[in-house]
């Protein structure tokens, strides 16, 4: 299956295995709930969709690499206790509690939250004094005498043994005790990932004319050669950071990230073009309706991966736009929450001090949810933003103690609210002239269909287009969508063999 599909079963698993019966116990009692063994090639997004699987269900996340822990890290070490057995004293040996079920009880104490995954990667590349206590544990949930909590998942991962010679096969009784899960590599799905996490569009772009590069591992004579959706997604945050100091992104850098000497070269040769495309194509002149004779005739005559990329580009800057535009009204929908407790509490007590106390709880909830990543990026993101803007609004009432504290922090998110929308109105207008321009110089292309999928599949682009209903989208979605059945009446009628 592909990932999407692999954290659906997982997040429907840690949710039916936290279910409790009218008695408060588990309906699946902790000894008898299957640790999940999410089974995938090296980079495919493990670890990514364990984190999106615990902010989505506002649980904690423990990760360990099971590669990195010894015999004594993961048991504990060996002490000495003495007991008294029918009247005789007796020394026997124990073990102290697990480093790894240690920090599950810690990270308990420390944010408040109770339940959680515990994510132990790497499970069937450990060494050979540790694999009974990991073939123990997989059938018990026990590292020595402890166990893990109730309310913790145990998830677990694990490498074919094709992309790793240090792989130890599991006997049939421990299989028979785990929730297995395969996972393979799958571009399309790996996009929507990618929209969300703002991966570069020259990555994006040149994927999509060759999506046979996007994953690869090959045995040659000069050893491992492979390229992973890690890879692609470490090489986009370079990419983003090296053009924001404008430093130079070369060949050499994306060697480091993508390991196969020719796709390497080629996706750098292709990064060269993009920029070009990028510099040659006005993209702010065609956004705002102002595109010259000049750029219109050459995209007429540009070839087919010079259209692609112009495409590409114009996707990058509204798509880009539509998730700082989304993200924004977010943080003021938490704010409009926080004004309709600030306007009945401020009315008995201090305004200034209300707001501070506001940004120590939601300090306090940010520290707790980074701490136990039960909080995504956006969701962090989020929270700092809203403490910004209340720590402004705290100083706007200090600084007027002889106005009402309501009125002035209303008549801030008032005047925010104006510039939301007006910028919003500005986003749709940029939108409207994108699909003119593609109208004027792609007359009977594909290009519209690709910016409707694109636009579609990105849900940042796809929730402000819904929002702010703009006619060209919607008009050549209808288009999309009667294209679509077209082509499956097509194919039903060469079933048909008619």
């Amino acid at each position: 299956m592909n990932i999407h599909e692999a954290k659906e079963q997982i997040k429907n698993a840690v949710t039916a295995y936290l279910t409790k019966d009218e008695l408060g116990r588990y309906v699946i009692p902790p000894q008898k709930q299957r640790p999940i063994f999410l089974m995938g090639p090296p980079g495919v997004g493990k670890t990514a969709i364990m984190e999106q699987v615990a902010s989505e269900l506002g649980i904690g996340l423990l990760s360990y690499s099971m590669t990195h822990h010894t015999r004594q890290s993961a048991l504990g070490l060996p002490l000495i206790k003495h007991v008294n057995y029918q009247g005789s004293e007796y020394d026997v040996s124990e073990y102290t509690m697990s480093e790894i079920i240690s920090s599950v009880y810690e990270l308990m104490e420390n944010t408040g939250i109770q339940n959680g995954i515990l994510f132990l990667d790497e499970i069937n590349c450990v060494s050979e004094t540790l694999t009974p206590i990991m073939l123990q544990f997989l059938q018990y949930k026990v590292f020595g005498r402890h166990e893990v909590p109730a309310g913790w998942i145990v998830v677990t991962a694990g490498n074919p043994p094709e992309y790793n010679r240090s792989v130890r096969e599991f006997d049939i009784a421990t299989w028979d005790r785990l929730k297995r899960v395969d996972v393979e590599p799958d571009f399309a799905v790996w996009k929507e990932f990618a929209y969300l996490n703002g991966v570069h569009s020259s990555i994006l772009t040149y994927l999509e004319i060759k999506k046979g590069n996007f994953y690869k591992v090959e045995t040659t004579v000069d050893g491992k050669r492979f390229v992973t959706a890690r890879g692609w997604d470490d090489l986009s945050q370079m990419i983003h950071l090296y053009e924001q100091h404008k430093i130079p992104v070369d060949q050499k850098l994306v060697e480091q990230y993508i390991q196969n000497p020719e796709i390497a070269q080629d996706f750098a040769i292709y990064y060269d073009l993009y920029n070009k495309y990028k510099s040659d194509y006005q993209i702010k002149d065609i956004l705002a309706g102002t595109a010259s004779t000049d750029i219109q005739e050459r995209a007429k005559r540009a070839k087919f991966d010079e259209r692609f990329s112009l495409v590409g580009l114009l996707l990058d800057a509204v798509m880009g736009a539509m998730r700082e535009s989304t993200e924004e009204e977010d943080v003021l929908g938490e704010l409009v929450k926080t004004l309709r407790v600030f306007k009945r509490e401020s009315k008995t007590e201090d305004g200034a001090a209300l707001l501070k106390k506001y940004i120590q709880n939601n300090r306090k909830k940010l520290n707790a949810g980074i701490r136990a990543k039960s909080l995504s990026e956006a969701q962090q993101k989020q929270k700092l933003q809203v403490m910004r803007i209340l720590e402004e609004q705290s100083k706007l009432v200090q600084s007027d103690p002889k106005q009402a504290a309501f009125a002035l922090v209303k008549k801030d998110f008032d005047n925010r609210l104006k510039a939301f929308q007006k910028r919003s109105d500005a986003l749709s207008e940029q939108v409207r002239h994108m699909f003119a321009f593609c109208d004027t110089v792609f007359p009977n292309g594909q290009e519209q269909l690709i910016l409707v999928t694109e636009l579609t599949a990105n849900p940042y682009s796809a929730r402000f287009l819904g929002e702010h209903k703009v006619d060209a989208y919607f008009v050549h979605d209808k288009e999309l969508m009667f294209h679509q059945r077209q082509l499956e009446l097509n194919q039903e009628i060469a079933d048909l063999e008619l």
